[in-house]
């Protein structure tokens, strides 16, 4: 079943259905508010806060973009609501795996440097990266999630990347 139907079922009060979304999307998900927020609990929380929020907005759902983009802003929002006022999060602990063998997001990103770099960016710019390295979405797609026209993603990202290389280096 496709996750329109999926989240209409929600929408409907479906339980069930809410764990089938979290089942096809909380990976992607925490990845991002894993990124955001530097720290695994913080993210773990925010991701549970967003399943609450699904829960009851998802009958606001109109369509306009994909499933996937939509449950991204609220997962934005939610991450704002939470991190807004606190600190910049110091470098975020080793994401935790089942086993031993790092997958494709710890070899992109790896464990140490970039990641403390990343920490370090302002947060309007670190969403901007993660959206589009970590998640793998479009300018396109970062711009429906954010809110923001396709040409201020594409501004963050340059300026974001300047700020890594000169960290980096």
């Amino acid at each position: 079943m496709d996750d329109t139907r999926v989240l209409a079922r929600v929408a409907d009060g479906d339980a069930e259905a809410l764990g089938e979304l979290y089942e096809r999307h909380a990976g992607p998900l925490f990845g991002f508010l894993y990124r955001l927020a530097g720290d695994r609990g913080t993210a773990e929380e925010i991701l549970q806060d967003t399943l609450l929020a699904v829960w009851r907005s998802a009958t606001t759902y109109q369509g306009r973009s994909s499933v996937s983009t939509w449950l991204f802003g609220v997962a934005r929002r939610q991450a704002h609501n939470r991190l807004r006022g606190l600190p910049p999060p110091s470098a975020a602990e080793p994401y935790e795996r089942a086993d031993d063998v790092p997958g494709p997001e710890e070899l992109a990103v790896g464990a140490g440097r970039v990641q403390d770099a990343l920490v370090r960016l302002p947060l309007a710019q670190r969403e901007v990266v993660v959206l589009a390295f970590l998640c793998d979405l479009g300018h396109r797609e970062i711009s429906e999630i954010l809110g923001i026209p396709p040409g201020t993603v594409k501004s963050r990202l340059h300026h974001a990347r300047a700020t890594l290389r000169g960290v980096l280096r």
